[in-house]
């Protein structure tokens, strides 16, 4: 498997990694109980780092199918090659680092690692232009 295809996975896993601090958020916020029955009334009650753990987790989900068809576009075209793995490497470790100035409340940080990871999806959109 090539390593944009491997980033894709990644950041697949990413998105479910950043659930985890939510669920613990929702069992603090819930007296020890994560409610299964109703979550999304329960996710909306937190605040701190908990919502700053959901709007991470939620913004997970919203990256991924951008990079993803920037990533099948790439491939697609047969446009391979070290920018190719760069962009998509970049937007991984772009992915991890806005979970963590997120949770951390790092808001400037967050923002810059963010328009990091959309120009990596936006350029492996429009690699084969480019080659």
């Amino acid at each position: 498997m090539s390593i944009p295809f491997w980033c894709v996975f990644i950041s697949a896993l990413l998105i479910f990694i950043a659930k985890a601090p939510v669920a613990k958020a929702m069992a603090a916020e819930g007296g020890g109980r994560y409610d299964n029955h109703h979550p999304r009334a329960q996710q909306a009650r937190l605040t701190g780092f908990g919502a700053r753990a959901l709007a991470a987790h939620l913004n997970s989900i919203e990256a991924f199918p951008l990079f993803a068809a920037g990533v099948l576009m790439a491939h697609s075209t047969q446009t391979y090659g070290y920018l190719i793995d760069i962009l998509a490497i970049t937007f991984v470790v772009s992915r991890v680092l806005y979970m963590l100035f997120y949770w951390w409340d790092l808001h400037w940080q967050r923002s810059l690692v963010w328009v990091v990871g959309l120009a990596c999806s936006l350029l492996l959109m429009i690699s084969p232009a480019l080659r």
